[in-house]
């Protein structure tokens, strides 16, 4: 999966919190001074070459655009290539990382290895 820049996503989450919209409806969710509806919709273009956007027509010359895939979907995959990247494709080693640097506790870890073996 394609990495997004933080201005992508911070434009994904306007469609995963609003659903679909034309570009001129976007730029209204921005405060002011808002982004020129040109350079949005450059990035929307963007992000739907990158296949995270779908656009459908409403008239001959407007669009309406929306994600292709959930946020879970993407923040799924962008977790695969972190440890794909940084952890040798091993979630071992991540888990193993977060432990020694005490961002979960061995009690947590065994709290969740009840869940799963609930599940």
């Amino acid at each position: 999966m394609k990495s997004l820049t933080k201005r992508e996503e911070e434009i994904m989450n306007y469609f995963w919190e609003k659903g679909s919209m034309k570009v001129s409806e976007l730029q209204m969710l921005y405060d002011e001074p808002r982004p020129h509806v040109n350079t949005l919709g450059t990035l929307v273009k963007i992000l739907e070459e990158k296949g995270f956007v779908g656009h459908r027509a409403i008239t001959a010359r407007s669009y309406e655009y929306f994600a292709k895939l959930t946020k879970m979907e993407y923040s799924k995959g962008t977790i695969n290539n972190v440890v794909d990247k940084f952890f040798g494709k091993n979630y071992i080693n991540l888990i193993n990382t977060l432990v020694k640097d005490e961002k979960i506790s061995v009690a947590e870890l065994k709290e969740l290895i009840k869940i799963v073996e609930n599940e």
